[in-house]
């Protein structure tokens, strides 16, 4: 078990590593400098998907974001790590929406063998509302994820059942500015919330 935390550990790390190589760092004009604590975040990130929803309609890129969107890769399956995760995400929108700010969160799947669409629409109806639920084949699953610079790898099946290492980061997205910036999972829900906040207000 030790040594499924560890490589686990390890493969996270080296994710968050790819994740930081791959943004760039804005030269000239930002729109969200005040919001960013430091670094700059860039448009390395993101781009077009084609993904199945939770009632199993083909969707793109272009019909999930329509607005402010905050996109999380996880799993329904997943013990620990995702739940609280989404959980959080949730709640950091909740606490917008009491302030008249709009986010939509959305949940892809690194699971598409187990998280059929409607298990996915089951899962994002459960976290929040408005939650929007994608699943896909693994060629659909894995471009959305190359595209993020997203990492997961499912470990040998035990007994029939799985886990899957993957990258646990959040990112906020729009329609007019693609990527916009991404968030680690050791900020509350009032933190991220406050975060997005700030990008919100200068859209």
């Amino acid at each position: 078990m030790l040594r499924i935390i560890a490589i686990s550990a390890a493969a996270l790390l080296v994710a968050g590593l790819a994740v930081l190589t791959f943004i760039s760092r804005s030269s000239g004009d930002d729109d969200f400098a005040q919001c960013r604590a430091g670094q700059v975040a860039g448009g390395a990130l993101g781009g077009p998907f084609e993904l199945v929803n939770g009632d199993g309609q083909t969707v793109t890129d272009e019909d999930v974001i329509t607005g402010p969107s905050l996109i999380y890769f996880g799993y329904t399956f997943c013990p620990d790590v995702c739940p609280l995760d989404v959980s959080r995400n949730a709640e950091a929108i909740e606490i917008l929406e009491e302030n008249g700010q709009t986010v939509t969160p959305v949940f892809i799947t690194v699971d598409p063998a187990r998280d059929t669409t409607e298990v996915v629409g089951d899962f994002a109806d459960a976290m929040h509302p408005r939650m929007i639920g994608l699943t896909g084949s693994d060629a659909q699953v894995a471009a959305a994820s190359k595209a993020y610079r997203t990492y997961y790898k499912a470990h040998p099946p035990v007994d029939g059942e799985y886990l899957v290492d993957h990258s646990t980061f959040s990112y906020l997205v729009t329609p007019e500015h693609g990527f916009v910036d991404f968030f680690r999972r050791d900020l509350t829900p009032a933190q991220l919330a406050e975060k997005l906040s700030c990008y919100v207000d200068r859209i």
